[in-house]
């Protein structure tokens, strides 16, 4: 196991990472990242994670319902027995491997282990390098039983670092993006979110689009 412990950088007397802690299970693959600028008295920082994982979709899996649904009835079976029949068995979709991505701007000590735990609930399930039957099984009953698009993830993935870091300032940053590696049409999809944490937080409150979108590249230039 790889264990990372209360890593702290800078440049100089600028201090960037403050604290940062991380353990990687030997059959985790995990990304930590670190982006940074500075100024001559004040620094703004960055630490993202990038974990991999599996998304079940959601549409194809409708769709083979609304399909099995009509062959049982055919078949003979009562609607409760369909519906019945249709909650206990697993429903077959197409599944993608996707890598989640999840950036913090601030200041507050950050544990790259909940990051990392964040981006792997915000999909379908988590996925293992080595793996037994039983193991596979659960990989695959439980991401057909939670089923994501890349949108989903995303939200997941701003609101739950919103909830868990509830010390964030308005000013600090969040960025999520997912990208789901498509299994059945030729091009990949991608969904991605940013913006500073008091546009995120007013999004949540109204359940309104925000205007203002705060880019990273803009978030770090205002650092003085």
């Amino acid at each position: 196991m790889l264990v990372c412990d209360g890593l702290h950088a800078g440049y100089g007397r600028v201090a960037v990472l403050h604290g940062v802690s991380l353990s990687v299970q030997p059959d985790e693959l995990v990304t930590l990242i670190g982006i940074a600028a500075a100024s001559r008295t004040a620094s703004r920082r960055i630490v993202g994670v990038e974990a991999t994982g599996i998304n079940a979709c959601p549409c194809a899996q409708g769709l083979v319902r609304t399909e099995a649904a009509e062959r049982l009835a055919e078949a003979g079976f009562e609607d409760v027995d369909v519906g019945r029949i249709l909650e206990l068995v697993p429903l077959a979709t197409h599944n993608q491997r996707g890598r989640g991505t999840l950036f913090l701007g601030t200041a507050a000590r950050l544990d790259a282990e909940d990051l990392v735990e964040i981006v792997e609930r915000s999909m379908s399930s988590p996925i293992y390098e080595l793996m037994k039957r039983p193991d596979e099984l659960f990989v695959v009953e439980h991401a057909h039983l939670t089923p994501r698009f890349v949108e989903d993830s995303v939200r997941l993935m701003v609101k739950s670092a919103l909830e868990s870091y509830a010390e964030l300032q308005d000013d600090d940053f969040v960025l999520a993006r997912q990208v789901n590696f498509e299994t059945i049409h030729n091009h990949d999809v991608l969904a991605e979110r940013y913006g500073k944490v008091g546009e995120l937080r007013g999004e949540l409150r109204s359940g309104e689009h925000s205007l203002a979108h705060t880019e990273l590249r803009d978030w770090l230039r205002e650092v003085s």
